[in-house]
Parts: structure tokens; C-alpha cells; sequence
């Protein structure tokens, strides 16, 4: 069968921003994205159904035979049973909820299911619901995703000898990855390094973690539970419960945690999250889709910052605060707990961002890492600063 997920544009919509420069199943969460999760365990090459901006860059393979399968639920053994023996011209359905759709073409807004018929899943789901799940959820999807890369494997062998190990059975080590004096604990989880990675000397890291290929450490990083750090990202000081998606850097001394960076942020130097508010009450946080605050129903939640944002120096940002993609803040004090996208400043006033300088800024970045913004990452810069001008 031919895979397409898709999202819904409420679903695209309530993971913002996030979803400003991806589809949901480009989501990391635990080890993999989403979609690598779908095609590992179904053995088949993936494709994407999203909002129309989004589809030059990321295409829809549609072929006589298709399987729709809704993003927002991420994939275990006994779905995938269920999927695979899901016959033609069917719906696969939890509490009323679409979770995919055999057949040959798909409306993912207004799909018509008359004469379709339609199956019950009674089984067992994980359907992201909020943007705050992807921290939430991130220790136990690292469990399963670590079972998914490491089954049937042997791991790399630990040659420093200066490198502490404790329960090492709940490590898997790639090919190419540098350790130097440092402190991995995996008896509360496991412990995952990837592909030519590094870990620089005195950093200390507890389970559940990822460090995925060609990501970096610096020295004395204290890397905490239920973490991943994204492709080729590089980080420092202390991090805790947080997903960083790729090539994004926090590479100095300041506290993350409960948080979400996308890729191509970059946090400066002390830059500072709350996560627990000084009351212990639940905290609220910006939502794209209600247009206004709503209850996490979380005691912890830090900062959600999408793609290409950056933060100056001794940045404090409060707890719950939503940044939108490309925006650049600094200056003392707490910046709003909800910055827009293609926004410049701080604390005491937030002005646009222009999108001339926005890209100038972006491609200075990724050319360190020898890349470049596409034309149609371009035209997606361009649709979100439209739609946020006539949506917020």
C-alpha cells in the first residue's frame, strides 16, 4: 500500500507553530519523527496530505492504492495490525475520530463517508492532542522508538576510559560517536546516541535520552530525563524533559525545560525558561486555533519556539510562552508570553521583523551548515507572515 499522512487544518492550526513550516508527522517525538515512526514499522515510503502552502515542498504521492493515515496518532504494534488489514474503501475510526481511510482519493476537510464503511478501533491510541505532548509524551515514545532502532542490534562499545557507565544494557551507541570523560546514568531509562555524535568532557546525562546523529554536547552539559536532542543540534548548560526537532543550537549555560525548539533556533548565552510557576498552578499558553489562552491542565511547561527564532543573551522567558517562527528577541526583562512570527524585540516593544531580513538571517545560519532556504521554504516564509498579518 502507498502511505500519505495527513493532517487536518484544525490539527494544523492547534500545532502551531510548529506546523507554520512542516506537517504534523514532521514532528519529533522520542527518537524519530513521526513519519519515520510509520515507515519503520510499515516497511513502505511516506508522503504527505497537508495545508496547499505546504505541498511544493513536502508532495502527495497519490497511486490506485492509498492508505490516509491522521498524524496526530502515533503508531504501536497493535494499530499497525489493524492498518494493515484495513480493507478498500474503509474507515478506520476511534470515538468518532478518523484515523485513516483506505481508498484512492482523500478530502482530509470534508470527506464524505457515506457508503463507506467504517470500523471501530477498540485498541490501544496516542493521539497528540497539544503541542505541550510532545515534552509530555517524549520519555516513553524514546522507550519505544529505542526498542524500534536497537532490536536485533549490538551496540557500540564504550572505549573511554574515563566515561562512567551505569546499567549499560539501556545503552545503544551508533558508529562514530566521541565520548570524552563524561557520566551516562540509564538506570531510570534508556539512553540513546546516534550517528557520529558528540559528548564532550565532564557532561553528565540520565535516561530516557536521544542524542540523534550528528548532534553535540559541549562540555559540562547536564543533560536530564526524558530529553532529545534533534540532528545535528548542539547544546550546553542543563536540559530537562524538552525536544529539540534539528540544527538547532543552545550551545552555552541557562536552564530548558518542558519545552519544544524547532529547527534553526538558537538560544545565546544564560538564556533562562520557567517551568513551574511560583504559585504551582497550571499553566496556560497560547492557542493558534482559539485564538486565545487555554489550560495546558500541566504544572510544568516551559517555552514552545518555532523554526528559525533566536534569543539574546541572559533571555528570560516565562513559563507557557509561545514564540512563532523567525522572530529575534533580546533585552532584559520577560518578553509577552505569546511573540508572534517575523517580530524584533523585547520586553518593551515587539516591531516586525522584515521577511528581507528574516531570510538574510536564516540563510547565514543554515550556510554554516553548508545549506541553503529552498524557493519553496521561501514561499512558506512568506504564507505564514501573510496569514498571522490577517489571522492575529
Amino acid at each position: 500500500m502507498n502511505i500519505i499522512l495527513f493532517d487536518t487544518s484544525s490539527d494544523w492550526q492547534n500545532f502551531l507553530p510548529f506546523s507554520f513550516t512542516r506537517p504534523l508527522a514532521h514532528i519529533r517525538i522520542g527518537i524519530l519523527t513521526i513519519a519515520e515512526k510509520w515507515e519503520k514499522l510499515l516497511q513502505a515510503n511516506i508522503s504527505f496530505l497537508s495545508e496547499p502552502y505546504l505541498q511544493d515542498k513536502f508532495k502527495t504521492n497519490l497511486q490506485n492504492d492509498n492508505l490516509f493515515i491522521n498524524s496526530v496518532f502515533l503508531p504501536n504494534d497493535e494499530l499497525i495490525e489493524s492498518i494493515k488489514n484495513l480493507p478498500n474503501n474503509t474507515i478506520l475510526s476511534y470515538q468518532n475520530e478518523m484515523i485513516a481511510y483506505r481508498g484512492i482519493t482523500f478530502d482530509r476537510n470534508n470527506f464524505d463517508k457515506k457508503n463507506i464503511q467504517n470500523i471501530d478501533y477498540q485498541g490501544i491510541v496516542n493521539q497528540l492532542k497539544s503541542i505541550t505532548d510532545i515534552f509530555s509524551w517524549n520519555g516513553k515514545q524514546i522507550q519505544f522508538d529505542f526498542q524500534l532502532l536497537t532490536k536485533n542490534r549490538t551496540s557500540q562499545k564504550i572505549t573511554d576510559k574515563y566515561t562512567a557507565v551505569y546499567k549499560e544494557e539501556n545503552i545503544f551507541i551508533e558508529e562514530g560517536v566521541n565520548i570524552k570523560a563524561s557520566i551516562l546514568n540509564a538506570e531510570n531509562g534508556v539512553i540513546y546516541l546516534g550517528k557520529n555524535s558528540t559528548i564532550s568532557e565532564g557532561s553528565i546525562i540520565q535516561g530516557n535520552f536521544a542524542l540523534c546523529e550528528g548532534a553535540t554536547i559541549n562540555p559540562a552539559g547536564k543533560m536530564r530525563g526524558d530529553t532529545t536532542i534533534g540532528p545535528y543540534c548542539k547544546v550546553g548548560g542543563e536540559i530537562s524533559n524538552s525536544v529539540l526537532f534539528g540544527y538547532s543550537n543552545k550551545g552555552h549555560e541557562g536552564f530548558l525545560g518542558n519545552s519544544v525548539l524547532g529547527e534553526w533556533c538558537n538560544l545565546g548565552a544564560d538564556t533562562n525558561n520557567s517551568n513551574l510557576k511560583n504559585n504551582y498552578a497550571e499553566v496556560k499558553i497560547w492557542n493558534y486555533l482559539q485564538k486565545k489562552e487555554i489550560n495546558t491542565k500541566l504544572q510544568f511547561c516551559g517555552l514552545l519556539m518555532g523554526d528559525h527564532s533566536k534569543a539574546g543573551i541572559n533571555t528570560m522567558f516565562n513559563t507557557g510562552t509561545v514564540v512563532g517562527v523567525s522572530s529575534n528577541i533580546f533585552g532584559a526583562d520577560f518578553p509577552a508570553k505569546f511573540v508572534p512570527s517575523f517580530r524584533w524585540g523585547g520586553s518593551n516593544s515587539l516591531v516586525e521583523y522584515k521577511l528581507d531580513k528574516a531570510l538574510e538571517t536564516a540563510n547565514r545560519m543554515m550556510e554554516r551548515r553548508k545549506l541553503k532556504l529552498s524557493e519553496e521554504e521561501i514561499k512558506i516564509f512568506e504564507y505564514i507572515l501573510a496569514w498571522e498579518t490577517n489571522n492575529l
